[in-house]
């Protein structure tokens, strides 16, 4: 895995647990009853984004690093999961 491939593949992985955490413990406005004039009562009345990043990023850590070693040291190669080639060997 060439250093692109891995901060791309940790960036996604990174977004995944984003929109996996980014939900939990969330109150809204509406819940709170201290709706703002001119903003939807769904909205969120604390999202703490800074506390959120961190767990975001240590979880993302705790993701990235077994598939990071999965794939050096080539326990699972694309060859295991290319399913549409099937085929090919066949012939």
């Amino acid at each position: 895995m060439n250093p692109v491939t891995g901060v791309l593949l940790y960036l996604t992985i990174w977004f995944m647990c984003l929109f996996v955490i980014l939900p939990l413990r969330l109150q809204s406005q509406g819940e709170s009853g201290e709706v703002v004039p001119g903003t939807s009562p769904s909205a969120p009345v604390d999202p703490k984004l800074g506390k959120k990043a961190i767990w975001v990023t240590i979880a993302a850590t705790a993701v990235f690093i077994p598939v990071f070693i999965v794939i050096i040291n080539g326990w699972i190669s694309i060859d295991d999961i290319d399913i549409f080639n099937l085929g090919s060997e066949l012939r």
